[in-house]
């Protein structure tokens, strides 16, 4: 049922599903339907253009199993799901930064800034030495290595009660860690898992297929709806811990709930793609950009981050032929200078 809210002072309609009721934000509803419709057209190119160019009737052929035994080869088994599983890591990670920046109140808390995507590569790794083969092996070790290191950053981070402030420093420290401790297990490792971490470590779709897009579909049908119901304890506890309890909202319990959701999406984004570089940290903020308003979104920083990585392997694919370049490597270039534009316009006192 829907209708305005009487009284309120907002614009917009009231969105009521049972118990819950929503307020679509206008700018964001729209902002949000102008990220979607960008992510088909980078998914259109991403299924026609290629060393085998196709036509949309060629790919609707496929998608409908009457096209030819070449054409359904090239969509079904090496592009769709390629492109299913960037848009689902992508997603999942545009959600995991969105919580995590909101928790912290800061733009720089993303899982790969503060510690929760290299404690998920070191699991990843430990699985690798321990002669892991497929991957669910993989990305269990991811998960649980996430969950470790995001345990180790909350209590030492929250040890003197709800300080959200330490959340990104501590992080850092906790990562830094991490790094050097990938880098150890790579080098004790043998020579072909060896191999095979740093190739995973640099985070990629390569090779991707169903059984890696397969996951992260399922943790995003689970754990979206879970973040988009739990969130709604989001504003309270940006306004502190006091004013939360005030509003009848518990903060430790919220807070921890909402980390647990947010680790989880980006262990099983690690799992899938290896440990793709800041895609949760400008996510979530270009789309808050766009859409004007106070904190991230967590529906426009899920389109965001499917399209950002999406886009970023159609420039991998395409522009650095005959050898596809490894998203993460875009990602990293294309984050690296979004961070320095943030810091210098943080400087500048700019918001």
């Amino acid at each position: 049922m829907t209708g305005p809210a009487a009284g309120s002072g907002a614009t917009g309609w009231a969105l009521r599903i049972g118990p819950l009721s929503l307020r679509p934000h206008p700018r964001s509803t729209l902002v949000a339907a102008a990220l979607a419709v960008a992510l088909v057209g980078a998914a259109v190119v991403a299924l026609t253009t290629g060393e085998y160019p196709l036509t949309g009737a060629e790919i609707i052929d496929a998608l409908r199993g009457s096209a030819t035994p070449g054409v359904d080869f090239i969509v079904t088994t090496l592009r769709m799901p390629r492109l299913l599983t960037g848009a689902l890591v992508g997603a999942a990670l545009g959600v995991s930064g969105a919580l995590l920046q909101s928790l912290a109140r800061n733009p720089l808390a993303s899982p790969d800034i503060i510690g929760f995507t290299s404690g998920a590569a070191t699991g990843a790794i430990a699985a690798f030495a321990l002669g892991a083969d497929s991957i669910l092996r993989v990305g269990l070790g991811a998960l649980a290595g996430g969950t470790i290191a995001a345990v180790a950053v909350y209590l030492l981070a929250y040890r003197r009660g709800g300080a959200a402030g330490r959340l990104v420093l501590v992080g850092i420290g906790v990562s830094a860690a991490l790094t050097s401790v990938n880098a150890f297990l790579i080098t004790r490792a043998p020579l072909h898992d060896a191999i095979a971490a740093q190739a995973w470590l640099v985070g990629g779709l390569n090779n991707r297929g169903w059984g890696h897009a397969a996951p992260v579909a399922a943790a995003l049908a689970v754990l979206l709806p879970a973040a988009i119901i739990a969130g709604r304890r989001l504003r309270p506890l940006e306004l502190g811990d006091d004013a939360a309890g005030a509003l009848g909202v518990r903060a430790e319990p919220s807070r921890r709930m909402l980390l647990v959701i947010s680790v989880a999406l980006a262990a099983v984004a690690t799992a899938s793609a290896g440990p793709v570089a800041f895609v949760a940290l400008a996510a979530p903020q270009l789309a808050r950009r766009l859409a004007g308003a106070a904190r991230p979104a967590l529906i426009g920083s899920a389109l965001m981050g499917a399209l950002l990585l999406a886009a970023s392997d159609v420039l991998a694919q395409r522009l650095f032929t005959p050898t596809p370049m490894p998203v993460g490597i875009v990602t990293a270039g294309l984050g690296g200078l979004y961070l320095t534009w943030l810091l210098a316009a943080g400087w500048r006192g700019r918001p």
